[in-house]
């Protein structure tokens, strides 16, 4: 009896108290269901059904029957394993994407291994602007220019991606206007871009639609490939910033969408 007292008299949680402990809760086990999660923390079904959707909106958990899952896991190579590959694609990309800010400018720059190139351009060139970023890396290239003012987002720290992701990080995102976006994607169909990393999808979607050009840097091994989760569609997009022109079929799709694709020399 003491124990049911004990449920009843405890403070309820906030929302993002309770979101938390559902993320702690799928840690633990695979699958959580909506009835438990409501009678555990004494809110409706429906309130835990909004939280799962802002969760898996924000690409932390997986949306399932009467529940949520936790992501399925798999690899893809982390931040450092991809850094390494196609370093002199990456640098032609970063270098021309860098020549496209003009002083002044607000950005917004995601976590990858092709945006940190565009960084260390970015610092290297000494052009004046603001940055925000949810990448470590990137912060730390545009550390080196005088000219660059950074802005980190705050949130959950990823370790494999030195990058932040989750809720915060998303809604600190909406609160900000900027003039360009500058992101990676695991790949790009004529869906549009598409993104593997956990919760990077939710950070691309923010930064697209706070932006008012955008531009998507992939090398070419990116074309026709599809992600886990959809970052947005073509027509989202201003250009594509790539080291080869891509195959008919997707030159087609970008045409049609009116995004411009920049070949870095």
């Amino acid at each position: 009896m003491s124990l049911d007292v004990g449920l009843e008299t405890r403070p309820k949680l906030k929302k993002q108290e309770r979101r938390e402990h559902i993320l702690l809760e799928l840690r633990l086990r695979p699958h959580v269901r909506i009835s438990e999660l409501a009678e555990r923390f004494r809110v409706s079904t429906e309130t835990v059904r909004r939280d799962l959707e802002k969760l898996s909106a924000d690409g932390l958990l997986d949306r399932a029957h009467g529940g949520a899952s936790a992501l399925a896991s798999g690899h893809y190579p982390g931040f450092d394993e991809r850094a390494s590959a196609r370093v002199e694609e990456r640098e032609r990309i970063g270098r021309m994407a860098a020549s496209l800010v003009q002083p002044g400018e607000t950005l917004m720059v995601d976590s990858g291994s092709t945006t940190v190139q565009f960084a260390r351009f970015l610092a290297y060139d000494g052009t004046p602007c603001i940055v925000i970023t949810n990448s470590f890396p990137v912060a730390m290239a545009l550390g080196q220019s005088d000219a660059a003012s950074v802005i980190m987002c705050p949130g959950d720290y990823l370790p494999s991606e030195s990058a932040v992701i989750g809720t915060d990080a998303v809604e600190f995102l909406e609160r900000h206007s900027v003039d360009r976006c500058l992101i990676g994607a695991t790949g790009i169909s004529e869906g549009g871009p598409s993104e593997t990393v956990r919760g990077f999808a939710a950070i691309k979607r923010a930064m697209l639609r706070r932006s008012t050009v955008s531009h998507l840097l992939v090398d070419c091994e990116k074309f026709g490939r599809k992600g886990l989760a959809q970052v947005g569609n073509l027509s989202d997009m201003t250009s594509v910033i790539s080291d080869q022109e891509p195959e008919e079929e997707l030159a087609s799709w970008l045409r049609r969408a009116d995004v411009e694709v920049l070949v870095a020399r």
